[in-house]
């Protein structure tokens, strides 16, 4: 006969049992997601024969900074930051006034048309005229080798559009908007002075995924742009990782001085070297700041679910 004490060990033990496996899983997918990230840390404050050796597991090998001296002696680097950041908040400013400018009008339910605007936004996330028609028009509208073309091409997200459309809808009561209009409120001045002091969480979540977005890529620049001058740091870091031979070459100088002061060395090792340097100074700047867009995050993935 099955008592109730004995039924309540059965659960326990079941739920403890459910516990650790679950925290082994999850702790093997922490460790499989992090690591590589530690390895890039540690082998670009490693010697390079370390690297080539394998030898740099856990903790550095022979840490020194020779690649990190090599990386910031770099003029096009710098030129590249500063292109990057550039086009980064003029991009993020862009697509935030278009985002929440085309996200309330279509949370109104009085809009006429709604259906029919939503859906002509829907259709471009599943169709569009290509790479060749896109670049066409870009070199017809004068926006070529310009920092246009890798803002106003992207101006938009629609998936991001519904995000903000949704969190309207479902976090701004409808009877704030009727109690503002009956005391004559203008819907530009309920959007200015009522709706958006309440989207802090949605805006700081747009500023994360477009500001991401605009950092990462280089797919835009590699085709609009032809000045070197006018490199993202993406461009740049691609040279140094991909194109390796026609990237270093700037670094010739730098890397010549770090040769000769270390015998053992040649630019090959140092050309390794780099890369992970490169990789982590590149990532500084999301680094830095999803920290203080973190507890916005964690609420802007929550739109749309239900609540209780």
């Amino acid at each position: 006969m099955v008592t109730t004490k004995s039924l309540k060990k059965k659960l326990i033990s079941g739920d403890t049992l459910f516990d650790v496996v679950n925290f082994i899983l999850l702790s093997c997918v922490l460790i499989a997601v992090l690591y590589p990230l530690y390895f890039v840390i540690i082998a670009s404050f490693s010697d390079p024969d370390g690297i080539y050796q394998g030898k740099t597991y856990l903790l550095p090998y022979k840490p020194n900074i020779t690649g990190y001296k090599i990386i910031f002696g770099y003029k096009d680097l710098w030129m590249g930051y500063a292109n990057s950041l550039l086009y980064t908040t003029v991009g993020v400013l862009v697509n935030l006034v278009l985002t929440l400018t085309m996200a309330y009008p279509l949370s109104r339910k009085n809009l006429i048309g709604r259906g029919f605007f939503t859906f002509l936004m829907v259709f471009t996330m599943y169709f569009s005229g290509g790479l060749i028609p896109s670049y066409l028009l870009v070199r017809k509208l004068g926006m070529l080798n310009t920092i246009w073309a890798l803002v106003i091409p992207t101006g938009i997200s629609v998936f991001n559009v519904i995000i903000v459309r949704t969190f309207f809808q479902s976090s701004i009561p409808e009877e704030l908007y009727e109690s503002a209009a009956i005391d004559g409120c203008s819907n530009t001045r309920f959007f200015f002075q009522m709706l958006l002091p309440l989207s802090t969480a949605v805006v700081a979540v747009m500023v994360l995924f477009y500001g991401v977005g605009h950092w990462n890529t280089y797919f835009n620049a590699l085709i609009y742009i032809s000045d070197r001058s006018k490199y993202p740091l993406q461009l740049i870091l691609r040279e140094i990782l991909v194109v390796s031979t026609e990237a270093t070459r700037g670094m010739g100088e730098a890397m010549r001085r770090e040769v000769a002061a270390n015998g053992n060395l040649d630019k090959q090792r140092l050309a390794e070297l780099i890369k992970f340097g490169i990789i982590i100074v590149s990532s500084l700047p999301v680094l830095i700041l999803y920290p203080f867009l973190q507890k916005y995050f964690v609420k802007g993935v929550m739109i749309g679910s239900l609540k209780g």
